[in-house]
């Protein structure tokens, strides 16, 4: 279970975070989060889907690492086989929270940054230092924080995407059929994609609203990002030395 703190350069002074890639410190992940803004770094490497909350019906995006769940296929040897890791990934043990000020009178709420202490990143021995000996933060922690800048912004706009692509009904749920060349064969279900075909149907002025909003480019780049389910078998057949 997740301890979270609001970090401070008192009490996580001597904290460091290991950097480093592998299933012991949770990147046994066959899927994150990702976002629009972020859909040109992550179609390069990964499949794009969209998965439905079961709870709340709500769609979100995420970049694909294996076929199955703890199936990461681009985790070998405690390295990311990957030049770009998505942001959901490379922001942990860090998360984002909300803390109330009062300015002027009035209550408000402003984004803070917060540590899960739990994390197995995290110790004080080996790793990223968070705060410099005498004072101010490390060009790591800064990194950091502009990820978490950077995801937050994400996954507004990613709202606003989808419920466009929701409205346009421009996506549709699919089934993948997996034959490995064991001839083993299996199904990733619960997935949804964006249909091309839909796409170019698509009126004028449809188009038109999606291009000023940016999101035409990310529509073609989740599209475009299918290819690489190709190569995902390919991580998977080497794994079974086939």
């Amino acid at each position: 279970m997740a301890n979270t703190e609001l970090l401070n350069s008192i009490d996580h002074q001597d904290i460091k975070i290991i950097t480093e890639r592998s299933e012991k410190y949770g990147d046994n992940l066959w899927y994150s989060l990702t976002f629009p803004s972020e859909f040109r770094s992550v179609q390069a490497y990964y499949p794009i889907f969209f998965n439905k909350d079961v709870n709340t019906g709500e769609f979100f995006s995420v970049a694909i690492f294996g076929f199955q769940d703890k199936e990461n296929l681009f985790l070998t040897n405690d390295k990311w086989d990957a030049p770009y890791v998505p942001l959901s990934v490379a922001r942990q043990p860090f998360l984002i929270g909300l803390q109330k000020v009062n300015e002027d009178g009035e209550d408000k709420e402003q984004r803070v940054l917060h540590i899960d202490v739990s994390h197995p990143r995290v110790n004080q021995e080996n790793g990223q230092a968070l705060f410099l000996e005498f004072g101010g933060n490390t060009p790591y922690l800064d990194t950091v924080a502009d990820m978490l800048e950077a995801i937050h912004h994400g996954m507004v706009d990613s709202k606003l995407f989808i419920n466009l692509l929701i409205e346009y009904e421009l996506l549709e749920s699919f089934t993948l059929e997996i034959e490995l060349n064991d001839k083993t064969q299996n199904q990733m279900l619960g997935f949804y994609i964006i249909s091309e075909d839909k796409v170019s149907e698509l009126s004028g002025e449809k188009l038109a609203t999606l291009h000023a909003k940016g999101y035409l480019q990310a529509i073609y780049m989740a599209i475009a990002s299918q290819s690489n389910i190709r190569g995902l078998l390919n991580r998977k057949n080497a794994q079974l030395g086939l």
